[in-house]
């Protein structure tokens, strides 16, 4: 997993062989923050990443030193990890959280500028991830909601959709609130 961007550019984390992942691949990364950088100041962001796994993101963000990172996720060992990895590289702005992130978006208050979900594939209630936001106002006006699915899977008829960008078995879904 390496940092494309930011005052880690270049270097390569190392997360545990033995974690529940499927990382973001650097390409599509590489893509999303093109994107996210021409829209966003990320200085004066908050972000949050849903199913943050081996904080692949979330180290993405603090490199580019977002003003706080809520990362959450429900395995224990991808949680110490992400921990960790903040420790070490003074993302002091990174806040990580276990839990269930369905149940997390149901009792969510505050807002953020980005809010970032990579759940599981076969997770059957991807398509809820938007609707959860959009109820319980989860993002800042002329935030961004952006859930990475399978690209077979189809989104648009979510409320807030305004695109879909595809990399491979990779897509990116785009959600926006008035």
């Amino acid at each position: 997993m390496r940092i494309i961007g930011g005052k880690l550019k270049g270097i390569r984390l190392q997360p545990p062989a033995n974690l529940p992942v499927r990382p973001t691949t650097d390409m599509a990364k590489e893509a999303l923050f093109n994107i996210l950088n021409n829209r966003f100041d990320f200085e004066v962001c908050s972000v949050l990443d849903l199913f943050c796994g081996t904080g692949n993101l979330t180290f993405e963000f603090a490199s580019r030193d977002a003003e706080n990172i809520l990362a959450v996720d429900m395995d224990y060992g991808c949680i110490n990890w992400v921990k960790t990895t903040a420790k070490k590289h003074e993302f002091n702005q990174v806040e990580v959280r276990k839990g269930d992130v369905f149940k997390l978006l149901k009792q969510m208050t505050g807002s953020y500028d980005i809010i970032f979900a990579d759940p599981p594939y076969n997770m059957p209630n991807i398509p809820q991830i938007p609707v959860m936001v959009a109820a319980q106002k989860l993002l800042k006006p002329n935030g961004l909601l952006v859930v990475e699915h399978q690209s077979n899977m189809k989104l648009n008829s979510q409320p807030g959709y305004t695109e879909t960008r595809k990399y491979g078995n990779s897509s990116f879904s785009f959600f926006e609130f008035v």
